[in-house]
C-alpha cells in the first residue's frame, strides 16, 4: 500500500509535504513494529538502545551522561531506564572512580546473552533485503542524512 491509501489522503500540498508525512508515518510504523518484537524479550525500545550502546562499549563501562548523548530518543529518562535494566540484572551500576558524582554503567553477561538472542531475529527490525536492494538502502541512508543535516544546528 502507498501512503495515500494508508492515511486516506489523496492530495498533498507538495511532494516535500508528502515526504515529511511519509517519513513520520514510516517512523511510527517501524517503532510500533519494533516495540512488538522487543516485547517478546521483555524490553522497550529505549532499553534495547541502551543495551546496544553498552555492548558497543563492552568491556568498558560508560556514564549515564554518555548514554544520554548517544541515545536515539533524546527525551528518554536514561537514569530510570538504567535502573529498570539493573533490576532485570542486564546492567550494573558503580560509582565512577574518577568522578564520585558520576555513575558508571556496564552490561552484564545476562544482558549480553539477551542481545545475542535478539541478534538472531535482528533482521526483522529493519527494512530487509527483500524490501530494498543494498544500493537503495545506501541511497535511503544518504537522503535521510541529507534531510536531517539541514536541521542539525537547531538544537
Amino acid at each position: 500500500m502507498g501512503l495515500e491509501e494508508d492515511i486516506k489522503q489523496k492530495k498533498f500540498k507538495s511532494v516535500y509535504q508528502k515526504a515529511g508525512i511519509n517519513l513520520t508515518y514510516t517512523t511510527s510504523f517501524m517503532m510500533n513494529r519494533n516495540m512488538r518484537l522487543l516485547k517478546k524479550f521483555g524490553l522497550t525500545l529505549p532499553q534495547f538502545n541502551i543495551l546496544r550502546i553498552l555492548r558497543g562499549q563492552y568491556p568498558q563501562a560508560t556514564t549515564v551522561n554518555d548514554l544520554i548523548d548517544r541515545m536515539l530518543d533524546k527525551s528518554s529518562n536514561a537514569s530510570r531506564i538504567v535502573e529498570k535494566l539493573r533490576s532485570k540484572k542486564l546492567v550494573e551500576r558503580k560509582v565512577c572512580e574518577n568522578d564520585r558524582r558520576a555513575v558508571d554503567v556496564s552490561i552484564t553477561k545476562v544482558g549480553l546473552d539477551l542481545l545475542a538472542k535478539i541478534d538472531a531475529v535482528e533482521h526483522e527490525f529493519y527494512f530487509g533485503e527483500s524490501t530494498l536492494t543494498e544500493a537503495e538502502a545506501q541511497l535511503l541512508n544518504e537522503l535521510l542524512d541529507k534531510g536531517r543535516g539541514a536541521y542539525e544546528n537547531e538544537n
